[in-house]
């Protein structure tokens, strides 16, 4: 599934709160004090990113990776949202992978405390 993100300075992301079933992703431009973009994933069958990365580039999963997902969820999700990072160590791309039940943007500022 490609995501269509509302137009906005989305560099700085997150794993902002994740209790096993739901997943709110949160993106701005910095995220100490707010963020402006919210991913909230529901029934979350398979996480595979870092906690914190920058400027990720979101695209169609690819067969071999739907596989992956299916063979660790033993079904097909319903909502398979890949992207790409760069390589923290080195050069290069680290390929992203989330798979839930849904997925919803929402766009609007939210203060941190």
């Amino acid at each position: 599934m490609m995501i269509e993100l509302p137009d906005g300075s989305w560099w700085d992301w997150e794993l902002w709160r994740f209790d096993g079933s739901r997943l709110r992703l949160t993106a701005g431009y910095d995220l100490t004090y707010h963020h402006g973009l919210e991913l909230v994933f529901t029934d979350v069958c398979y996480l595979s990113c870092p906690a914190r990365f920058q400027d990720p580039r979101f695209r169609e999963p690819t067969d071999a990776e739907l596989a992956r997902v299916r063979r660790y969820t033993g079904d097909d999700a319903r909502v398979v949202v890949a992207f790409d990072i760069e390589a923290q160590t080195g050069p290069g791309l680290v390929a992203c992978l989330i798979a839930a039940d849904s997925v919803e943007v929402a766009h609007g500022l939210v203060r941190r405390t």
